[in-house]
């Protein structure tokens, strides 16, 4: 079995580079998006050679004889074009019939001969496929399916044990970012870049480097510019505890008075209640809006606020009043609104993309992560913000107003996931019996 691997710029030029190479019999064993294109890894049999087909036993003049069929999928096609095929080849006496165990070998071997070599013509596979019912072809597509997927997963386990004797550095560096939290994908494109044969630390740390630069941050967009600003995202992210903490932010560089709170939040028992408290402590006032109507109303009474920061219901990704909720968002014309997405750190990475997903119907101007003082790992927010370009505007980590906020940065971002990764490390180690201490070390 021979292994290679293509690049180009989109999938065609890929395909074409492949077929031009290992000829038209290769198989595609894996294909991905890179930096700048697609991957492809193509395989074919190193001993396979084109084979002529064997003649035909005394074809009739009038007629040309029909190839052979190369795959089940053109056995149906030929079948559905000329009914009558089926009962073509049959000799005026009658055949003994094969056993079901003979003719599902014989069509699994028309299906492998597209690698292998051509289909021997004695093989009637259009009489079995003819006299088949609709389940027992289906179940036989679905067994022919069910090795083809075997076969790919093993030959997938062969080509990475190919790369990581090829390439020892991208394949470390992979699995290293990869325990870290980072996406498989993101991993192996950082990694790509990561020259062999350099100091593994070096290495690393280049490897670090290259992940901030994917990295995309607001430099403290709301602190600074001000305006209207909503916070959205599922229930129990801290949205409420964030806006408190950028409201006192905000009033510490440019006073109270510049500031104003508005909550649309009037499903959960007791949340206008929690933003009026802070309301009071900070010294700044607090508007509760049911609808579009009443947020209108409200902000046009808070126009001459430099900072108006709207507190939103907290909804599962998948609550039908959602839609609603963002609606009134972006009913109003009188003063835009940026929205800001509040995801949580702890939150498994499934999660983080499909709130995403759903909550990209609005113009979101970055994200928030919070609870980072509950969190095992860093790398999956920082995969997904990566993944879905969202801009991360702050990183909070704990309870207290308003000390436990930050300005996101890369950097730091990069630097706390490695910290995390470290610690689970150690932690690991520190559980294993101290016999198994030296191999770690």
């Amino acid at each position: 079995m021979k292994m290679k691997r293509f690049f180009a710029e989109d999938m065609r030029r890929a395909l074409l580079q492949v077929k031009e190479t290992l000829g038209p019999d290769a198989v595609i064993m894996s294909n991905k998006k890179v930096n700048g294109g697609v991957e492809i890894v193509a395989a074919i049999d190193g001993d396979a050679e084109p084979q002529a087909p064997k003649a035909q036993a005394q074809p009739d003049k009038t007629e040309e004889p029909a190839k052979p069929a190369n795959s089940l999928a053109e056995i149906l096609a030929r079948q559905a074009q000329h009914p009558a095929m089926a009962n073509a080849n049959e000799p005026p006496e009658a055949a003994p019939q094969a056993t079901p165990q003979q003719n599902e070998q014989s069509i699994w071997q028309a299906q492998t001969d597209t690698v292998d070599e051509p289909a021997e013509p004695e093989v009637d596979v259009p009489d079995y496929v003819g006299g088949g019912s609709a389940a027992e072809i289906a179940e036989l597509r679905a067994q022919i399916k069910g090795v083809q997927n075997l076969l790919q997963h093993q030959l997938s386990g062969l080509m990475k044990q190919e790369m990581e004797r090829e390439e020892p550095m991208r394949a470390l560096l992979t699995q290293r970012l990869m325990t870290m939290g980072i996406s498989e994908r993101i991993a192996d494109q950082i990694a790509c870049f990561i020259p062999e044969g350099d100091d593994i630390e070096d290495s690393w740390e280049q490897s670090l480097q290259l992940l901030e630069g994917q990295l995309n941050t607001t430099h403290d967009d709301i602190l600074t510019r001000g305006g209207a600003v909503a916070l959205v995202g599922p229930t129990g992210v801290g949205k409420t505890t964030t806006i408190a903490k950028l409201a006192a932010r905000y009033a510490q560089r440019h006073g109270s008075e510049s500031v104003a709170l508005i909550t649309t939040d009037t499903f959960r028992i007791g949340a206008s209640e929690q933003l009026k408290v802070y309301g009071r402590i900070i010294g700044c006032p607090v508007k509760v809006a049911n609808d579009a109507k009443e947020l209108a109303d409200a902000m046009l009474t808070l126009r001459d606020k430099r900072l108006i920061l709207i507190d939103t219901a907290g909804m599962g990704q998948r609550d039908k009043r959602l839609s609603e909720q963002l609606a009134q968002l972006l009913q109003n014309k009188r003063l835009r609104i940026r929205p800001y997405l509040v995801l949580s750190s702890t939150s498994q990475t499934q999660v983080l993309n499909d709130t995403v997903k759903q909550f990209k119907t609005l113009p979101l101007a970055g994200c928030i992560f919070t609870k980072l003082d509950e969190c095992l790992s860093l790398g999956e927010s920082i995969s997904v913000a990566i993944e879905q370009g969202l801009a991360v505007g702050y990183l909070t980590h704990g309870q207290h107003v308003p000390e436990d906020i930050r300005v996101a940065d890369e950097h730091y971002m990069v630097t706390e996931a490695e910290r995390l990764y470290d610690k689970s490390i150690c932690s690991n180690v520190s559980d294993m019996p101290k016999s198994n201490w030296q191999a770690v070390q």
